[in-house]
């Protein structure tokens, strides 16, 4: 999943007819975010509803842990923050009330559909504390405390300082990237950027090989043309490298022929035979590590039949854990 968004700022206050808000009832910038992702949730699951509804449940919210109403011109600023940061436009119906303007293009932006649900469950759990125990995840165990700077710096046009040292390295080095873009992997995000020192950008692991980050005064350099969906298109995962992309057939057993239906490797996967012990895909990508990998995790269930190549690759890994096993 690939991400590149605008970050948000804290609206600043208009002049207005309105009472100001006692100091002490007065939003917290780092609690913005939270009350955006909930305002957009409450309005999309309601599909339209009124602004005193709105307040009224926002009222009764765990999230409004000091139990303010929300304020007409907050309410308002809050719609003009949610537009500039997500892309949302939440218009008015005198007669039904406030609704989601776009949400068309939100069900068409996998991206942003998948942000506002992942943000809409964090907002759920927060609400439900008592179900936490209930409701397990994954853990993640990249150093999310550098996507704000990075995403910072990717909205304003800044390069950064990255101090980072691969697995295979034994001292980390800092040097100056190029950020391009953020993609999520297998429990890991991962910039890919380009150092001062190379030509071609390179994909950085936000875990604990970034032991630090900058933002930096020099201005972003991206080539004009650069598109982060394109740019990953031809791959599964996050290696990347410069080999056309090529036909990629494998033979899948009918017990997981389902799992790969509704959850396809690759944009690319079609179905070009069927039959009722087996069905076979076709991909059109570069066959990297990532995926020869993903395809093994299958084990007895999934077959490489092209290309020849990558075939003798599958085999020789798995003549390589036979061995380790003594067999």
């Amino acid at each position: 999943m690939i991400i590149r968004v605008k970050v948000f700022r804290p609206p600043r206050r208009r002049a207005g007819p309105f009472k100001r808000k006692p100091k002490k009832n007065r939003y917290m910038a780092k609690n913005y975010f939270n009350r955006y992702v909930w305002l957009i949730d409450t309005i999309n699951r309601h599909g339209y509803i009124s602004r005193e509804e709105i307040s009224r449940l926002w009222e009764r919210s765990r999230l409004n842990e000091t139990g303010e109403e929300l304020y007409e011109r907050t309410f308002h600023n809050h719609r003009e923050a949610i537009l500039d940061t997500f892309g949302i436009e939440i218009k008015c119906d005198r007669s039904k009330g406030y609704y989601i303007a776009n949400s068309e293009d939100l069900e068409d932006d996998g991206i942003r559909q998948w942000l506002l649900e992942s943000l809409s469950m964090n907002n759920l759990l927060n609400e439900s504390s008592d179900m936490r125990d209930r409701i397990l995840f994954e853990k993640i165990p990249s150093s999310q405390k550098w996507l704000a700077v990075i995403v910072n710096a990717i909205r304003d046009g800044k390069a950064v300082e990255l101090t980072y040292q691969s697995f295979t390295k034994e001292e980390p080095a800092t040097f100056t990237v190029h950020p391009y873009c953020l993609k999520l992997f297998r429990q890991r995000w991962y910039m890919l950027g380009r150092s001062e020192d190379y030509k071609t950008p390179f994909v950085y692991a936000l875990d604990e090989r970034t032991k630090d980050v900058h933002p930096l005064k020099k201005s972003l350099k991206v080539p004009a043309r650069f598109n982060a969906e394109e740019y990953f298109s031809n791959y599964f995962g996050i290696i990347t490298g410069d080999r056309k992309p090529i036909p990629v057939k494998i033979k899948v057993t009918d017990s997981q022929v389902r799992y790969f239906e509704s959850l396809p490797l690759h944009e690319s996967q079609r179905l070009i035979e069927s039959c009722p012990e087996y069905s076979i895909f076709e991909y059109r990508l570069v066959p990297t590590y990532d995926f020869k990998q993903e395809l093994l995790s299958h084990g007895p269930n999934v077959e490489v039949l092209y290309p020849e190549d990558f075939r003798d690759e599958i085999k020789a890994d798995i003549a390589q854990m036979y061995k380790n096993y003594g067999l």
